[in-house]
């Protein structure tokens, strides 16, 4: 491998699936300003809208999740066209 191309500031970082609040922690070099506690240990935090815990393909289950009204905003904006 080539030296010196890779980010040295790997840590534990918590990711925080949104959707059901699920806390996973990996490394990654990820920046944030916010930290969580898990498990007695403070962490930086990385928030997710969807993650392994809540997508359909891992969870086989089919779940729709209408994150700031985006399927709202579409139906109206296209209600003018419906006959």
């Amino acid at each position: 491998m080539r030296k010196g191309i890779h980010p040295e500031n790997y840590r534990l970082v918590a990711f925080k699936d949104m959707s059901n609040d699920e806390v996973f922690l990996t490394k990654s070099t990820a920046n944030t300003k916010e930290t969580i506690e898990v498990e007695g240990v403070q962490y930086p935090l990385v928030k997710l809208e969807i993650s392994r815990t809540s997508h359909p393909f891992y969870t086989g289950k089919s779940k729709l999740i209408d994150t700031a009204g985006r399927i709202d905003k579409f139906k109206n904006k296209y209600a003018k066209f419906k006959k």
